[in-house]
């Protein structure tokens, strides 16, 4: 009774214009009592699809979760395909439709023939009021597993989980917490994380270890389950610590913050702005920095420099030092931090130049990154990176490189 899936139904869940946020919802409040969500599915409205997904879930896990599909129309199939899987009947409520008119009649409106469906319930369950909406819920015992129905919008389906759910699980399921633990690192390999760390969690299932890993992104997290939130915390504590230890300063982030809301946050802890100079990213820095809420507290201006020309007439940098060293240097790099900074007056000042490709225009293999910066008393300085991936890839990587550079400059 400790694990559950989650089963969301409608065939509109699976175009592009909509997505699922009720599973997460759920999985938050589950999390919450203790229970782990082992799978989430996506079904479309097909009732032979959707009976064998409940069927395969209730040999897999002890709580089962549908939401959605009980509405008035055909496509809705959720009652019948849970009747199916169970091999109920649907048992016809006249509470429920005397109920149902009320509600229409309080609204001044005359209810169609066909929401007579939403009174019916799967034979043995019990219906879960639903007042912010005309489709009552179900809850369900099945050879010792739970079985919901929950409406699909998430208002109804919030408040039904709340009122009606959450207290009868809390009174079947004896105390147990889950407490999380999360470290982001970045600019690490998957591969070279793991081989750092997995002798701390590789033996260890209480709290379980998942690395996540994005484009030179990585996260970690620890789940602990126990009694209490002491000993949940005293089982996090047996492999956090220890995992800390060995990241050190790559880890950036403890409680999910992305690295541009941890760098706004050491630039507002000290009263410090930011300019940047881009090339090859051609603003995706100046983008990750500003999608920050409130970033306006420190970051003044870009500019976007894509040619020598550019480099040289906005920010000042020496052309013969461009013909010599080529824009892809360390040269150039911190010739244009400098320059931002000295034309904006910030603090501090990134740059990024490189070859993202396709083809490489300054003879330095495609994937070549230089970073710049420029602070506060002392000279400008750069460091080059071979970065991997498609184009969009390298420019990708290359702002999360560069905001990580700023992060240990500014530190």
């Amino acid at each position: 009774m400790r694990d559950a899936e989650i089963i969301a139904v409608g065939s509109e869940l699976l175009t592009p214009e909509r997505v699922d946020t009720n599973s997460l919802y759920l999985t938050d409040e589950l999390n919450a009592v203790g229970i782990e969500v082992r799978r989430k599915l996506v079904v479309g409205d097909d009732c032979v699809l959707l009976a064998a997904a409940v069927r395969q879930a209730l040999g897999q896990v002890g709580i089962v979760i549908l939401t959605g599909g009980l509405g008035p129309t055909l496509d809705d199939v959720t009652r019948e395909a849970v009747a199916e899987a169970l091999g109920r009947s649907l048992v016809f409520r006249q509470d429920l439709l005397d109920g149902l008119t009320e509600r229409f009649a309080r609204l001044n409106r005359k209810m169609a023939d066909n929401n007579r469906r939403q009174t019916f319930l799967i034979e043995g369950a019990e219906p879960l009021p639903n007042p912010r909406g005309t489709a009552p819920g179900q809850w369900l015992d099945v050879d010792g597993r739970i079985v919901m129905l929950l409406p699909g919008p998430p208002h109804e389906l919030k408040a039904m989980f709340a009122n009606e759910c959450r207290p009868r699980l809390s009174a079947r399921l004896p105390a147990q917490v889950i407490r999380t633990r999360f470290f982001r690192v970045a600019c690490m390999g998957e591969s070279d994380l793991d081989q750092l760390i997995a002798p701390v969690y590789k033996n260890c299932t209480n709290p379980a270890t998942t690395i996540l890993a994005g484009a030179g992104d990585i996260q970690i997290h620890l789940r602990a389950r126990g009694a209490t939130e002491q000993e949940a915390e005293d089982l996090l504590n047996v492999v956090g610590p220890a995992i800390e230890q060995l990241l050190g300063e790559r880890i950036y982030s403890r409680n999910g913050a992305a690295l541009e809301a941890v760098v706004g946050e050491l630039l507002r802890a000290r009263r410090a702005t930011l300019s940047v100079a881009e090339s090859c990213t051609g603003g995706l820095l100046g983008e990750r920095v500003t999608s920050v809420a409130g970033s306006s507290d420190y970051f003044l201006g870009g500019f976007l420099v894509y040619t020598d020309r550019m480099k040289t007439e906005l920010l000042g940098v020496d052309p013969e030092l461009l013909v010599k060293h080529t824009s892809v240097s360390e040269d150039a790099a911190r010739a244009m931090a400098a320059g931002a900074r000295s034309r904006t007056g910030s603090t501090h000042a990134i740059s990024i130049t490189g070859e993202a490709g396709p083809e490489s225009a300054s003879g330095a293999p495609v994937g070549t990154v230089v970073i710049g910066w420029a602070g506060p008393d002392t000279e400008p300085v750069a460091e080059r990176f071979m970065l991997f991936g498609g184009r969009e890839g390298i420019r990708a990587r290359a702002a999360q490189w560069a905001l990580d550079y700023l992060r240990r400059r500014i530190q």
